[in-house]
């Protein structure tokens, strides 16, 4: 399985750092790839490094102005022209999504396949991996916006929420199998 994870590049302490490299590990062990955004730095490094030492294979798609701290090595690297074909590339790529901690870029990475999903444009399952709490606002208001109308579909439809990455890594492995 190929999965998509949108996340931070940024070097954040061990409560995120230690759940994305478990994440990683995890994904690796299973045999599956990374499609990531193909930094070698923060978050980003820390996730590709625990799915290659487990055995995983690394598909990255930076972008130009960022191919300076694209990673060497992955089994797989393309540079996009722009933020926006690389999203593209990205999600062509993915059989599901995972969105980790990570600031406005990872927020829009999130909402782009939010809204194809919510447009039935993919059926790609994605998981937001709610570490150490960092996404329990947004999780409120998504679920604001399901109870007051602003979603055409249930929230369930859109995305899972998890808490830790094997409760993530088993709701993709579940639903691409009954998928």
């Amino acid at each position: 399985m190929n999965i998509c994870v949108f996340l931070s590049a940024a070097d954040l302490d061990e409560r995120y750092t230690r759940p994305a490299r478990e994440f990683g590990e995890l994904l690796g062990k299973g045999g599956h790839t990374l499609v990531w955004g193909g930094s070698d730095s923060g978050l980003m490094k820390v996730v590709a490094d625990g799915v290659q030492e487990a055995g995983g294979r690394l598909v990255g798609v930076s972008v130009e102005f960022l191919s300076a701290v694209a990673r060497p090595g992955a089994d797989e690297m393309v540079i996009a022209a722009d933020l926006a074909e690389r999203k593209r590339l990205l999600l062509q790529k993915a059989d599901a999504v995972v969105i980790m901690v990570g600031g406005t870029g990872t927020l829009d990475e999130a909402t782009e396949i939010l809204e194809l999903k919510k447009h039935g444009r993919t059926t790609k399952p994605v998981v937001l991996l709610n570490t150490a709490g960092f996404y329990d606002g947004l999780e409120q208001q998504f679920r604001r916006m399901e109870a007051e109308g602003f979603l055409p579909r249930p929230l369930s439809e859109l995305m899972h929420f998890a808490d830790g990455p094997a409760a993530a890594l088993a709701h993709l492995e579940e639903s691409l199998a009954a998928g």
